[in-house]
């Protein structure tokens, strides 16, 4: 079939050239016969060769399909048995349909048609390799392997088969590893709270105790061989290899717990903290410049959020570890006059003064915010306190105070406020620092002087470039932070009983009426703020709940169930009016029983949002755990948000984190 084709158009082609040489010899012959004879003998000569010569090339041709081709297939069978690569046909339920021979060399044990891949090669497929053509690298033992997967498209109603492709690169990846494992690692080591714990010794007790705190970190460094230099009385700078920080990430940093035993006469514990930069495994043009400002950044990162922890950032992820230490309550408010000094020139400096909180405002966050406008009432600056749409829990005080005509036009809604007037406006975001949780994310994006007062934890998502940061995560509440700056804002300062009632309110729903977060600090703000004219009766009316309200927070703590290490957890299945209220005292009121440390409610928020609300005695760093879960807050109060997920699901994820995490903070 194949031959005929290809000598016939041969044949064909040399016949008409041998028509043609006939035609010439016949004209020839009209000239000169003998001539002519003698060519005419030449061309049957020629013939005869022609033809042998065709002949010859087809039994050549025909061997070499005999040969070649008609063994084509055997010798593409024989590549694949032999090729030094693993080749392995799958169905979709992942059970082998052919291997070749070198699959056997590289598998776990040896192969059989039918047998589930997991039975004979661990961790050789994943699901991917369903779904499209790719490629991936796993580990086998002590060997590496490049996975190719193709998918074959079968003729119609043939099963879908997919095509393996194995290569042993154990050689290249180790090279890898060992490029990252060397990488250069900068970190910053800061005693967190060093004037806290120096206050009041004498010099002996101060060389002895750092002498203590030396004498840990260098035992910590060596066994991490790696080198440590002291730049000031509180900071050391570290440098290591990449794999010894990853054994102080298994250890999940223990050093922090050893230096926690230590402690001053003053009986206050010594804290770290500590920022860390990991050069980029993908790039080696990254420079100590770049990593000693990613260093400090980190740093200032685990400061921000109390202390006692490490801050990294691996693979453009954040990490930390630590923070279980309560952050330590500051002696002096130096840094609240400097800050209020510098929040009245900024003022000064504006035509109109924003002030918004997080979105669905509590008391903390509005008194706050009445606080700042009292500061910039006094300095006779336009000030608009900015409102979210979403504020049932704050009701009734805003309606108290729009009554009043000081706050005539103060307040507006997150939706009506404009800023084409100003041509310097100034924004104060308070009890947040999240970009996308503030009452008017639009409003934050129009105004580019901004000035941050907050007491919780800080986030790694954080409002960028603000003009001012005051936090203080030691505070009990942003209207203590701000009743501070008032004191320091005038020595002539007023502040109107409403005003004082408002910011007091804040302290109060912070603290749990005084009952936990709270310092010597707290209670001079209390006082400040009752010599002003704060009512606590007032305060306890727009505390009381309607009775729906009572019914629905009863029915919480009748679902509770407690869990051995001090969790109680609860639920609240379906979307009633003020729910995000009710979980937050649920979860406040549950922290009273007996033995419980940590008290947990989740809530249906909306129908694709699961709400968690979390509360914690001072023993346990709830934040932590909502962290989890994309949420954050404070060592004491923190709650989360996830969408798209079943309540009772992630009701069960939180017992296993809350527990898991309790089990680790119990075994320290």
């Amino acid at each position: 079939m194949i031959l005929l084709p290809r000598n016939l158009s041969a044949w064909i082609d040399l016949t008409v050239h041998l028509v043609v040489i006939l035609v010439l010899i016949g004209l020839l012959f009209q000239y000169n016969w003998l001539l002519s004879f003698a060519a005419f003998v030449l061309w049957v000569l020629l013939i005869f060769f022609t033809y042998d010569r065709c002949k010859a090339r087809s039994n050549d041709f025909e061997n070499y399909c005999k040969n070649v081709v008609g063994s084509f297939n055997e010798t593409i069978l024989y590549a694949l048995k032999n090729l030094p690569q693993a080749i392995l046909i799958i169905n979709k339920d992942g059970r082998m349909e052919w291997c070749n021979k070198r699959t056997r060399d590289y598998a776990d044990k040896n192969p059989e048609t039918g047998m589930l891949i997991d039975e004979f090669w661990q961790g050789l497929i994943n699901e991917k390799i369903f779904l499209t053509d790719g490629d991936y690298i796993f580990q086998s033992g002590e060997k590496y392997f490049h996975v190719r997967h193709i998918l074959l498209r079968p003729k119609e109603n043939l099963p879908q088969l997919i095509a393996l492709y194995v290569q042993d690169v154990t050689a290249h990846e180790k090279l890898k590893i060992e490029y990252i494992n060397s990488r250069t690692v900068i970190s910053y080591v800061q005693i967190d709270n060093y004037d806290e714990i120096m206050q009041g010794l004498t010099e002996a007790e101060k060389n002895s105790l750092m002498l203590n705190v030396n004498e840990i970190l260098d035992a910590w460094i060596n066994s991490l061989s790696g080198f440590i230099r002291k730049v000031s009385d509180d900071l050391y700078v570290v440098v290591l290899e990449r794999c010894k920080i990853d054994k102080a990430i298994a250890e999940k940093f223990d050093v922090l717990d050893k230096m926690r035993q230590l402690s001053s006469k003053n009986k206050i514990p010594v804290t770290l903290s500590m920022g860390v930069s990991i050069a980029d495994k993908h790039s080696s043009e990254v420079s100590m410049t770049e990593m000693g400002v990613e260093a400090q950044t980190g740093l200032d990162l685990a400061l921000g959020r109390g202390g006692d922890q490490v801050a990294m950032k691996i693979d453009g992820k954040s990490l930390f570890f630590g923070g279980k230490a309560r952050a330590v309550e500051k002696h002096t408010r130096v840094k609240a006059r400097v800050v209020a000094n510098a929040i009245r020139e900024s003022i000064e400096n504006a035509d109109e003064i924003f002030i918004m909180g997080h979105h669905n405002e509590d008391f903390d966050a509005l008194g706050a915010a009445v606080g700042v406008s009292v500061m910039a009432r006094r300095l006779k600056k336009p000030v608009h306190i900015v409102l979210s749409d979403m504020n049932d829990g704050i009701d009734k005080l805003v309606e108290i105070m729009k009554d009043k005509p000081e706050y005539e036009e103060i307040f507006v809604k997150s939706s009506d406020v404009v800023t084409g007037s100003s041509i310097t406006p100034l924004l104060f975001i308070v009890d947040t620092h999240i970009p996308h949780l503030v009452a008017a994310p639009k409003l934050l994006e129009m105004i580019n002087h901004v000035i941050v007062i907050d007491h919780h934890r800080r986030s790694e998502n954080f409002i960028k470039n603000p003009l001012m940061v005051y936090l203080e995560p030691s505070s009990s509440s942003t209207c203590e932070l701000v009743t501070e700056l008032l004191m320091y804002f005038d020595d002539d300062m007023k502040i109107s009983k409403l005003d004082a009632t408002a910011i007091y309110s804040g302290i109060v729903v912070d603290t749990k009426h005084f009952a936990i977060q709270t310092g010597s600090r707290t209670f001079d703000a209390a006082s400040y703020l009752r010599r002003s004219g704060a009512d606590p009766v007032i305060v306890r009316d727009l505390f009381k709940s309607d009775y729906e309200t009572t019914v629905a927070l009863a029915q919480a703590k009748a679902r509770s169930e407690y869990f051995e290490g001090g969790l109680i957890i609860s639920y609240i299945d379906k979307v009633i009016p003020n729910v995000q209220v009710i979980a937050s005292q649920a979860a406040d009121s549950l922290l009273t029983v007996e033995n419980v440390r940590m008290s947990i409610v989740c809530f249906q928020l909306k129908p694709d949002i699961v709400g968690v609300s979390a509360r914690s005695t001072g023993e346990l760093n709830v934040q932590v755990i909502m962290e989890n879960f994309g949420g954050g807050g404070h060592q004491n109060v923190a709650g989360a948000q996830i969408k798209n997920k079943n309540l009772f699901d992630i009701k069960d994820q939180l017992v296993a984190v809350a527990r898991k995490f309790i089990s680790e903070s119990d075994s320290k």
